[in-house]
């Protein structure tokens, strides 16, 4: 795949503390995007709509489900949203509804457009368009959200190939 526009793209994925689902959503994404060979187009983040685990690594266990499959995330650290977020972030992607809520809020009138469900780009029928927080739960929510990331990250992927080759017969 080739992407021709000279701009970064940039993706922010975003759940309440940046321990569990946004940093599987960067790592996964980030993983994506250079087997794609389009990282040098696509530039992904993550962050949380709370200051909970500002510095902290993700959780261990998010962590060791994602290293089975060939994910790192050692090098993420936890952050919390910034004002400058909005502007710098052509996706803003949230894990559900109560964070997609708080960015909205948060955000400046001109850059709503730009917050949206990340399960929005789900390429396969879930029973629900919020990635679940795994945190109070056992091993198997890990998994759950590891899965729907997967599936979401393909779709947004697929997505910003397609806008690109748009763009490139314009």
């Amino acid at each position: 795949m080739t992407m021709s526009k000279s701009k970064k793209i940039k993706v922010l994925f975003v759940c309440m503390g940046n321990i569990c689902r946004s940093p599987t959503a960067d790592a996964v994404f980030r993983h994506f995007v250079k087997e794609a060979g389009v990282d040098h187009m696509i530039e992904v983040d993550s962050a949380g709509t709370h200051a909970y685990h500002i510095g902290n690594p993700p959780d261990h266990r998010t962590q060791q489900t994602a290293s089975k499959r060939g994910y790192a995330m050692h090098e993420l650290r936890a952050r919390a949203v910034q004002t400058s977020d909005f502007e710098e972030f052509d996706y803003i992607l949230a894990m559900d509804k109560e964070n997609l809520s708080l960015l909205h809020q948060r955000s400046p009138q001109q850059y709503l457009s730009k917050i949206q469900l990340f399960m929005l780009y789900s390429q396969t029928a879930h029973s629900t368009k919020e990635v679940p927080d795994p945190y109070f739960g056992g091993a198997q929510g890990f998994e759950l959200v590891l899965d729907m990331v997967e599936d979401a990250s393909r779709g947004l992927l697929a997505h910003l190939c397609a806008l690109d080759s748009q763009q490139g017969k314009q």
